[in-house]
């Protein structure tokens, strides 16, 4: 029987990178860039503190409350097929220009929003116009940075861009207990608006920038080239664990911890308000302190494993144990370990050629929010069936949680590895 071939890989050396700007430039551009992915940080995780008046407002079931928190992840995920190609052709700058004026026009439709079908077509267009806020943060490290720094200064940006997650913590609470859930979409809108300018004004490449694309290269070829990603053995079990792995932490972060402190717990809309702001907090300092400790390709993939096991674990305590506490510091848990992601984009960034890096990472995000929209989604159609057979539904969410991670672990253990990493 013989093995179907790989398509050939784009040459490593078919566009020569131009010359990086200065490394003052290069910080002032990225944190520009960083601005942008800390709105798209704060619009993914509203819901977790809007949920009640939502609920309230529009009469919605939990199932239905999953399919709005899934709706901006679906959108964003999606789209980074497409974001990557265009990074690739047209250089960060246009590409996160041209797209985010659609965040800012989805904000201000979900303020306005007559009913519920209104308010998931904004965070639709939310989710669109956020599409290339991390994407282009991660390329510009990569092609603007010594690749030994990439994990750490990736991870950086990670930390920096979840400031965004702090304005969905005590702030929002108090802004919708004060006024309404509306008045946080009004307010994100104007902070979007505010990106933009600041991405407008400060973000310039050079002239011939280092575009991942070779010269000339169409939009039709470089959609057929994700046929070389996708037909590498060792991509089946990057994006199986790239589905589950940032889904738990921001199924919990961005959708249920504030239902659960406030339902299971009895928890005030600023208490829970609080620890929302809390466990954003702590999510701030894991990704730069696992990209300093990035052990490097030949032990990396083993401390990826590890660490989604133990989240798991969490998760499945939560599930377990109906205590304050556990949930509490569970969710605390969560939020330093989720930075171990930063490893995964490290991962992805040995494991394929310097020609594939915006299509590569491309693929590796979409997988991610992909996977973010399924385990909210999933997680709001467990909570409804068992809330209907007389279950506590965040039983459910957190056991179902915990198997999506178990799962996404073994199957990344179990499937080839990059040559030279097996865990």
């Amino acid at each position: 029987m013989s093995t179907p071939q790989t398509p050939p890989l784009p040459p490593q050396d078919a566009c020569p990178p131009a010359p990086a700007p200065a490394l003052a430039g290069r910080w002032v551009m990225l944190l520009a860039l960083i601005a942008g992915f800390s709105l798209s940080q704060a619009f993914r995780t509203v819901t977790a503190i809007i949920a009640t008046g939502l609920q309230g407002e529009f009469g919605l079931s939990p199932q239905a409350l999953g399919l709005f928190a899934g709706a901006f992840a679906f959108a964003f995920g999606g789209m980074q097929m497409f974001m990557g190609i265009g990074i690739d052709l047209y250089g960060v700058r246009r590409t996160v220009l041209v797209a985010s004026p659609l965040t800012i026009v989805g904000a201000l439709l979900s303020a306005l929003a007559p009913g519920y079908g209104a308010v998931l077509l904004g965070q639709v267009l939310i989710g669109l116009g956020c599409a290339p806020a991390f994407l282009v943060c991660t390329v510009f490290v990569a092609r603007y940075f010594e690749p030994r720094q990439f994990a750490f200064v990736s991870g950086l940006a990670m930390g920096l861009g979840g400031m965004g997650m702090l304005f969905t913590g005590t702030p929002l609470a108090w802004l919708v207990a004060q006024w309404s859930w509306r008045a946080g979409f009004m307010v994100l809108a104007g902070l979007a608006l505010l990106a933009w300018l600041l991405i407008a004004w400060l973000v310039h490449e050079p002239e011939g920038a280092g575009h991942g694309a070779p010269p000339g290269e169409s939009v039709a070829v470089a959609v057929r080239s994700y046929g070389a990603l996708f037909l590498l053995p060792h991509t089946l079990g990057i994006l199986l664990l790239a589905l589950v792995t940032y889904a738990g932490f921001l199924t919990l972060r961005g959708l249920w911890l504030g239902p659960v402190l406030i339902e299971r717990h009895h928890f005030s809309l600023v208490a829970s308000g609080n620890v929302a702001l809390l466990v954003s907090l702590i999510s701030l300092v894991g990704p730069a302190l696992f990209g300093r400790a990035d052990p490097g390709p030949q032990r990396r993939r083993r401390w990826i494993i590890g660490f989604t096991l133990l989240v798991a674990a969490i998760f499945a305590a939560m599930a377990l144990v109906q205590s304050s506490w556990v949930d509490v510091g569970g969710a605390l848990l969560v939020g330093v370990l989720s930075g171990y992601i930063v490893l995964q984009y490290a991962d992805v960034r040995s494991a394929y050629p310097p020609a594939l890096t915006g299509r590569a990472m491309a693929v590796f995000t979409m997988a991610m929010f992909l996977g973010v929209a399924l385990a909210q989604w999933l997680t709001g159609v467990a909570a409804a069936v068992a809330q209907d057979h007389g279950v506590e539904p965040y039983r459910a969410v957190f056991g179902l949680l915990a198997a999506l991670l178990l799962g996404g672990a073994v199957a990344f253990w179990r499937l080839p590895a990059p040559e030279g990493t097996r865990a």
